[in-house]
């Protein structure tokens, strides 16, 4: 059993990962994760060096988690791609083939304090409205079962 997991080091993700392990184990599946790194629009030097700065912090986030995955008895894969999250996704399915897609769903509790939440909400509330969500979009057009996985 191939299993691709949508990872982007959040809490959610990670409680994700953890739950699709825990579930899946005893088939002994290939955890495959992969994780998006959004281009930059700033061409500016020092925006081109905070966002290899970045991509790096967020490489090294997935070798863990593909670690992690490794130090339970399982095969994993680290996929990378840069782009808009949803197509990337998208696209790493159809070219992996996965027989599984799990996507963390987002918590109704983001972390921070009443400040971040309160604009965390907004940004989500704004996201979904014009783009619609990540699972939303994956669960419509990937050619696999999708697994969202509520993360309390």
């Amino acid at each position: 059993m191939r299993i691709m997991i949508a990872y982007d080091h959040s809490r959610n993700a990670i409680t994700a990962l953890q739950s699709t392990i825990d579930m899946f184990k005893p088939l002994k599946p290939l955890i495959m994760l992969v994780g998006v790194v959004e281009e930059s629009l700033d061409t500016s030097s020092v925006a081109s060096q905070s966002y290899e700065q970045q991509r790096a912090e967020f490489e090294g986030h997935l070798r863990l988690a593909a670690e992690k995955v490794v130090g339970q008895g399982l095969d994993a894969e680290v996929i990378i791609a840069e782009g808009d999250v949803r197509k990337m996704i998208l696209k790493a399915v159809e070219h992996k083939k996965p027989d599984l897609l799990v996507i963390a769903r987002h918590s109704q509790e983001p972390d921070g304090g009443f400040i971040s939440r309160s604009l965390n909400l907004l940004v989500d509330e704004l996201d979904y409205m014009t783009f619609g969500s990540v699972s939303a979009f994956l669960a419509r057009r990937a050619p696999c079962p999708v697994l969202i996985q509520a993360c309390p």
